[in-house]
C-alpha cells in the first residue's frame, strides 16, 4: 500500500519508538502507569500497538521521559495522528478488533508464511469456498454478514495481484484441508483448480502436508509469520484462537516458529508434488459432480480441473 498510511503499522512503529524511550530512561511500564494515573496494561497496549493512540498520549509520555527534542516530540505526535485514521477494512463493521489488526498487519507485510492445517488458507480461497467456510465455521451469524466477510476475503487477496510488489506467500497446507469437501464436491473442484493456478504464481510457493508424513511441528495448530518490508518493523508470528487471537514479536519466539516451519517444509511435498498431487484430487472432485468415480471414467469424459 505504497502512498497510503496504514494505521496499524503506524501504531506499532509508534509503540516500538514510545518503548524505546522508557527504556532509555530505565523505568518499567509499572512506574510509568503510576506517573500517569493509568493502568498497567493502558502502557503495555500503547507500546504494542494493540490501542489506539492520542497525540496527548504522546505528549503525556515523551513528558515523563523528558523528552527534549521538540522535532522528535512533534514527529510521534503526527504519527499519533496518522494511526488514527481508518485502513478500508474498517468499513466493515463486523470485524472484531483483532482481525481488523491482523488485516492491518498483512496489508503492509511484504512476505508471509502460513500453516493451515483444516482449511485452504484464506488468501487463496475461491469466493464460493469461502462462503461455505464461514458459513460453517459461524452459523450463528446471518447471510448479510457472510457476504460481508467474504468481501474482505476477497479484497485481501488483492495483495498477490499486484503488478509491483506483492505479498509474498509461502503457504504449507496439510492434506486434510484439500480432502475435506467444503460446500459441494463442485465447489472443491473449483477451489482445487485455483489452488493449481495460485501455485504457478513466481511469488507463491504451495506445498501440502501428506497424511503419510505422520507427526510433523504442525500438529498444534495453524500459525502465520509476518515480515515487512522496513527494516525497523519487527517479525510477527500470529496464533488464531476460538475468542481472541495472539500476536509474538520477541526475539526466541520469532526463532521457534521460523524453525518450525523450516521443518514443515522439509517435511512437506514439494511444490511440483503439490501441484500434481491438487490436480489429482480435483479429479476426484469433478468425477464425483459428474456422477462416478474417478475410474470410471475414461479419457474422453474426464474433466480436467483448468476445464471447470
Amino acid at each position: 500500500m505504497a502512498g497510503n498510511v496504514n494505521p496499524t503499522v503506524r501504531r506499532r512503529r509508534l509503540g516500538q519508538e514510545l518503548r524505546r524511550l522508557r527504556e532509555d530512561r530505565g523505568m518499567t511500564a509499572e512506574e510509568v502507569a503510576d506517573r500517569l494515573l493509568v493502568s498497567q496494561s493502558k502502557i503495555s497496549r500503547l507500546e504494542n500497538g494493540r490501542r489506539s493512540i492520542s497525540p496527548r498520549d504522546v505528549r503525556d509520555l515523551c513528558g515523563v521521559y523528558e523528552v527534549q527534542d521538540k522535532k522528535l516530540v512533534e514527529s510521534l505526535m503526527q504519527m499519533a495522528r496518522e494511526s488514527r485514521q481508518q485502513g478500508w477494512w474498517h468499513a466493515f463493521a463486523e470485524l472484531t478488533p483483532s482481525y481488523s489488526v491482523y488485516i492491518g498487519l498483512e496489508t503492509d507485510a511484504s512476505s508471509l508464511r502460513v500453516y493451515e492445517p483444516q482449511v485452504v488458507p484464506g488468501l487463496l480461497q475461491t469466493p464460493d469456498y469461502a462462503t461455505a467456510v464461514i458459513s460453517g465455521a459461524l452459523p450463528e451469524i446471518g447471510e448479510e454478514d457472510v457476504n460481508s466477510r467474504v468481501q474482505v476475503r476477497m479484497r485481501r487477496q488483492q495483495r498477490l495481484r499486484e503488478e509491483r510488489n506483492p505479498l509474498r506467500l509461502w503457504a504449507v497446507v496439510d492434506e486434510a484441508a484439500l480432502r475435506r469437501t467444503v460446500g459441494s464436491p463442485a465447489v472443491m473442484a473449483e477451489q482445487l483448480e485455483a489452488l493449481a493456478e495460485y501455485s504457478r504464481l513466481p511469488h507463491v510457493t504451495l506445498q501440502v502436508m501428506p497424511f503419510s508424513a505422520g507427526a510433523h511441528p504442525g500438529v498444534n495448530g495453524q500459525y502465520a509469520i509476518m515480515e515487512f518490508p522496513d527494516a525497523g518493523d519487527s517479525t510477527v508470528i500470529y496464533l488464531e484462537g476460538g475468542t481472541s487471537d495472539l500476536y509474538l514479536e520477541k526475539g526466541h519466539d520469532v526463532q521457534h516458529y521460523s524453525v518450525m516451519y523450516e521443518h514443515l517444509r522439509a517435511q512437506a511435498l514439494s511444490p511440483q508434488q503439490t501441484r500434481d498431487f491438487i490436480v489429482g484430487i480435483a479429479e476426484e472432485q469433478a468425477a464425483v459432480v459428474l456422477g462416478g468415480e474417478p475410474d470410471e471414467i475414461g479419457d474422453e469424459g474426464k474433466v480436467h480441473p483448468n476445464s471447470l
